[in-house]
């Protein structure tokens, strides 16, 4: 289920955590759904296990999953929001940010909107 692209640029455990998310926001690992082991991800990744357990703690101090010490890895209710919420603040700032290249290079807001108009017409098939 899980799989590491040593070519990639990413870091082991950005990956590791890139596919949890992923996981979660397509359902795939529901509220209370549990992870593998630490131990079991880093056999099945050929991954250390210190950097499953970064990923594991990133996961956690963003409030995605929750640990038990002998219980596991679980996956906390709400999860997808919170992902959905996180990814929606990331588009804002991104978006924030050519609206101000925009608006540097002398783009007049009338055009800005226009730009706006027409994109969400195209993409969602408005007239």
């Amino acid at each position: 289920m899980y799989q590491i692209d040593n070519q990639s640029r990413m870091a082991v455990y950005e990956q590791i955590v890139a596919q949890i998310e992923s996981y979660v926001l397509a359902g795939v690992l529901p509220s209370g759904a549990k992870l593998p082991s630490v131990r079991g991800m880093s056999v099945e990744l050929g991954a250390n296990p210190n950097t499953v357990q970064r990923a594991y703690t990133k996961l956690e101090d963003g409030g995605i999953v929750v640990t038990s010490p002998g219980r596991g890895a679980f996956i906390v209710d709400g999860a997808a929001d919170i992902l959905r919420e996180k990814r929606i603040d990331t588009d804002k700032r991104a978006y924030s940010a050519i609206v101000q290249r925009l608006h540097n290079m002398g783009v007049e807001k009338s055009a800005l909107l226009d730009i706006v108009e027409k994109s969400y017409q195209e993409d969602n098939g408005d007239d």
